[in-house]
């Protein structure tokens, strides 16, 4: 099985700290013992740090998203060194070049790739493009909510969704650099179109991840075409 999981800078740590890191490279590997997985890391709050000074110097969205990518890019090598030899030595730059890693047989990192999409967006493209039969969003959330529970107390969790109903739910995201959501409306239409199964559950525990695709367990949110509310 192909599995592509990307996992928010929020849930790496809002600061670089290494043990965090060799757990998630623990979980990794135990997952990549009997599956083919590709991981994008996202930037989190030192992203969204660098990217709100970058924009009180002035600069444009489309710089701020590039600062945002070096983040996550930098996330990516230091999870690449607690998967030391088990993973591929350097993050892809594009969607090919990680298709053409894996053939190594090692564990693919990747960052972000382009200005205008999140690492969500980006985990989502790159299962499409090397046909993945499950993606994985690990975030800070349990899950994909009515709202966004961080400020409205009445959301209300939802365990089964289509890709239609997560379309839906996140159109409201606002597309800019260092933004925060469960889904960004790109990811959520590649889902749509890709009809990728998708969970997205609490990253805040690698082993999370583990009970997913090797236990077939979670408490998050299941997206596929033949789910209901």
């Amino acid at each position: 099985m192909i599995v592509v999981i990307s996992i928010g800078g929020s849930v790496l740590g809002d600061k670089p700290d290494s043990e965090r890191f060799r757990e998630y490279a623990g979980a990794i590997k135990e997952i990549a013992a009997q599956h083919t997985v590709f991981i994008v890391t996202g930037g989190g709050a030192i992203a969204r740090e660098y990217i709100q000074i970058a924009r009180e110097l002035g600069e444009n969205e489309a710089v701020c998203d590039l600062i945002g990518i070096d983040l996550t890019r930098l996330n990516a090598r230091l999870l690449i060194s607690a998967l030391s030899g088990d993973a591929n030595p350097t993050p892809p730059l594009d969607y090919k070049e990680a298709e053409s890693a894996v053939s190594s047989g090692k564990i693919v990192v990747m960052g972000g790739v382009i200005p205008g999409q999140t690492t969500d967006a980006t985990a989502a493209v790159l299962a499409e493009f090397v046909r993945a039969d499950l993606l994985l969003n690990a975030t800070s959330v349990d899950g994909v909510y009515t709202t966004d529970p961080r400020s409205d107390p009445s959301a209300k969790k939802l365990n089964k969704i289509t890709p239609e109903q997560l379309v839906e739910i996140v159109m409201k995201t606002e597309m800019r650099a260092g933004a925060e959501s469960v889904l960004d409306p790109l990811a959520a239409k590649i889902i749509e179109r890709s009809k990728i199964p998708t969970i997205v559950l609490n990253g805040s525990n690698p082993k999370n991840i583990v009970d997913v695709v090797l236990r077939n367990k979670h408490v998050g949110t299941e997206i596929r075409s033949s789910c209901k509310k």
